[in-house]
């Protein structure tokens, strides 16, 4: 379906549309159900009155036909995705056509009983809740209210017509000798001045609420780049679903606000930042762009991955294949390769900050996040990378130097994570489960990890079990040195059968609705389950 251009900038983000269309349906819901509350009431009435034939007479059915109309609305705006264009058609459509039941409904009332007070009464109840629940410019607030008025002041001079003015005069004095026209246009003038103030009404409350929302998507622009959707928070940042104003290229910014990091670790940052955008790697997550709000907000823009993290994979899927493991470890492994050649250590890899997706028509292309970049820094203090007495990570993938030594930490730091990344994929359980962060940090100094397979209960994997006990060796110097040394080393597993792309195919064709769920429910942050501990302060 060709998507019509939206009529206001705010309706321009795909966040904005659907905010129109979420609200646009509430107002038909809203207004339907009241129209048919009061219809119920009045049917009751009639019901109580012994009067039945009165439920067929034309203000009933004029009532009812439009408290449906309004309902139309919600109807037809409450599911699916819908253009702008068209989201404002049915509002405009279902807001005067029921308007005009409305006043129909007026004229065919008892014309002694004030019936263009009832339906002035309704229509402007209906102004004013669609003032302050749809999204609008106070223009097109005043163009609708005109676009109603007109016909109800027709109606209200046409309804007071024929009335007999002996009637009249004997309820409202004051018109004692005075003919029917005069009191029409008395009673006509009188609705267009109640009508023209609700209007005004109106328009000054689309204009407040239309301004805040222009004024919160004004703050939500970083240069080029529009936020769209909060995806998720950690301990350091905020990541955001982002639009660049000319490419309309999909991205996630990461914001950084200087009361979480201070400013030696915002320096410390941008230092990164730059070195992390020279990866080029295509298991590395792609940085774009970097800067600064005026406000001091440092953030990065990086590419939006559509896809798993590892731990959801595990969650949704359970243990993975050995095939499977396989390949997203090699990938993994190659990104940093790259990083540890260009110095850059990431020091907090685990299965949150991987992900798999399908991209460019081929199945699980792991990514590998937030190249050193995920550290809880404290303010004014320096940089956790050049601390001695401050340990950062995340407790189930901490290395043991990491815990005693974190001066010492290397490029081999990150192998041993990635080491336990393959076993959580493998079993589905963390190498150490303890219960507290005291007794994993002491498991990682001390106890030996039961390999894989013999966890699972089931034959060994000599090669990939050994590999990954390997990578999970205390002392840096047993493990694999380097991160290519380990992808040969994976790549020369030849006791698994190799994870395929059909097999890849027919996961995601089987899960993606389980992967789509559990990323609305749940959007692990880059940065979540990263700690920081202070050995100094010994917090």
């Amino acid at each position: 379906m060709r998507t019509a251009a939206p009529t206001s900038a705010l309706e321009a983000t795909e966040e904005g549309r659907a905010f129109l269309q979420e609200r646009v349906a509430l107002f038909g819901l809203v207004g339907g159900a009241g129209g048919l509350f009061f219809f119920a009431f009045r049917a009751v009435m009639v019901l109580i009155g012994g009067r039945y034939h009165h439920l067929v007479k034309p203000d009933m059915l004029t009532h009812l036909a439009g408290a449906l109309l309004m309902l139309s609305m919600w109807v037809l705006c409450r599911r699916g995705t819908h253009s702008p264009r068209y989201i404002r058609t049915v509002e405009t459509v279902g807001l005067l056509s029921s308007s005009v039941a409305y006043q129909l409904m007026g004229m065919t009332l008892n014309p002694y009983s004030s019936p263009q007070m009832t339906a002035l009464m309704a229509l402007t109840v209906g102004l004013v809740a669609r003032a302050v629940t749809v999204p609008s410019t106070a223009r097109r607030t005043t163009l609708l209210g005109v676009a109603i008025g007109v016909p109800l002041l027709v109606t209200t001079y046409l309804t007071m017509l024929p009335v007999d003015m002996t009637k009249i005069a004997m309820m409202f004095p004051a018109t004692a000798g005075m003919s029917s026209h005069v009191v029409a246009r008395y009673v006509t003038v009188s609705t267009a001045v109640w009508w023209a103030l609700s209007v005004a009404i109106c328009r000054l409350a689309a204009q407040i609420v239309y301004g805040l929302r222009t004024e919160v998507r004004d703050i939500r622009r970083l240069g080029q780049y529009t936020l769209e959707e909060k995806l998720g928070e950690g301990g350091m940042g905020i990541v955001y679903r982002a639009r660049h104003a000319m490419l309309r290229r999909p991205t996630a910014i990461k914001l950084l606000p200087l009361e979480r990091t201070g400013e030696r670790a915002l320096l410390r940052f941008e230092r990164e930042v730059q070195i992390t955008a020279a990866l080029t790697h295509p298991n590395t997550v792609r940085i774009f762009d970097y800067g600064r709000t005026p406000e001091g907000v440092f953030y990065y823009v990086m590419e939006l991955l559509d896809g798993a993290a590892l731990d959801d994979l595990v969650a949704i899927d359970g243990p993975q294949p050995a095939g499977r493991v396989l390949h997203i470890l090699e990938q993994a492994a190659g990104a940093l390769a790259e990083a540890h050649g260009l110095g850059l250590i990431h020091r907090d890899i685990k299965p949150a900050n991987i992900m798999v997706l399908e991209q460019g028509g081929m199945p699980d292309v792991a990514k590998v996040l937030d190249f050193g970049l995920v550290k809880d820094i404290k303010t004014d203090s320096e940089s956790l990378q050049t601390r001695a007495d401050v340990v950062t990570g995340t407790p189930q993938y901490l290395c043991p130097e990491a815990i005693e030594r974190p001066d010492k930490v290397d490029a081999r730091s990150d192998l041993y994570a990635l080491g336990a990344v393959g076993y959580f994929l493998l079993t589905g359980k963390h190498v150490f489960e303890e219960k507290t962060v005291v007794a994993v940090c002491t498991a990682h100094l001390h106890k030996t990890p039961v390999a894989p397979s013999e966890r699972l209960g089931r034959p060994p994997l000599e090669e990939l079990d050994g590999l990954i006990l390997r990578c999970l060796e205390k002392d840096p110097e047993l493990r694999p040195q380097s991160a290519s040394e380990l992808q040969q080393a994976l790549r020369a597993c030849s006791e698994i059968e190799a994870w395929t792309p059909e097999e890849g195919e027919a996961w995601w064709r089987e899960h993606s609705e389980a992967v789509r769920h559990r990323r609305e429910e749940h959007f692990e942050s880059a940065t979540g389950g990263t700690i920081a501990i202070n050995l100094a302060r010994g917090s």
